[in-house]
């Protein structure tokens, strides 16, 4: 092989592995990935619609976030969830709910011909792995029931922390795996600080009237 054959090969591998560098080969993903959770309890829910997890912003996006010494919340394009997050979050979470009390939770829209007999709204605050070394999930779900506008509805708040790694990324989502299974056995228990509202439904208002014959 020629000096000047030898150079144009050198050229050509050093521009391949430039272009190989710049393909997002090197992107780490990582998925929300919870174990099979345990049941801890009886059925309280029966059917239910679990409307799409509302996420913040930071928790929202594809790169995974976390906190760092001063408070500032980073992220790496070049580390990234495997799937949405809100989707991540959600379809965990209705499995979760469900082997931990027997329930049919099922994420939107409803795929039945029956309609649910309870909505289920879950609204976090925080999912973030925070410096002091623990993932933190917080924030308050609902729960209505369906139909007339009779039955129980529940307000409810959550906050969950599990121990993490913020600086290494498979910490973060095995921490926010275990935080969605502890946050899916509260919520099949309806656990944690909040209401409860029966509702009754509408009064007759020709109830007290005499009959007509």
């Amino acid at each position: 092989m020629t000096i000047t054959a030898f150079r144009l090969s050198s050229t050509l591998l050093l521009g391949v592995l430039a272009l190989a560098g710049c393909d997002g080969s090197r992107t780490e993903r990582y998925l929300i990935d919870p174990p099979t959770a345990p049941r801890v309890g009886g059925d309280q829910l029966g059917s239910a619609e679990l409307k799409t997890v509302s996420l913040p912003d930071y928790a929202a996006a594809d790169p995974i976030a976390w906190q760092d010494g001063g408070g500032a919340v980073r992220a790496s394009s070049k580390v990234i969830w495997g799937d949405k997050p809100e989707r991540a979050f959600t379809v965990a979470l209705a499995r979760i709910v469900s082997e931990s009390s027997g329930a049919s939770v099922i994420a939107e829209p409803w795929p039945l011909a029956s309609p649910p007999q309870h909505k289920l709204d879950v609204r976090v605050e925080k999912a973030l792995a925070g410096s002091d070394g623990f993932y933190r999930l917080s924030g308050r779900y609902f729960v209505s029931a369906e139909g007339t506008g009779a039955g129980t509805h529940h307000t409810r708040s959550f906050d969950v922390a599990v121990p993490v790694d913020p600086e290494n990324p498979a910490s973060v989502a095995q921490a926010a795996s275990q935080a969605l299974v502890l946050l899916g056995q509260q919520i099949a228990g309806l656990g944690g600080p909040g209401t409860t509202i029966i509702a009754k439904p509408p009064s007759d208002p020709y109830a007290d009237l005499p009959p007509l014959f």
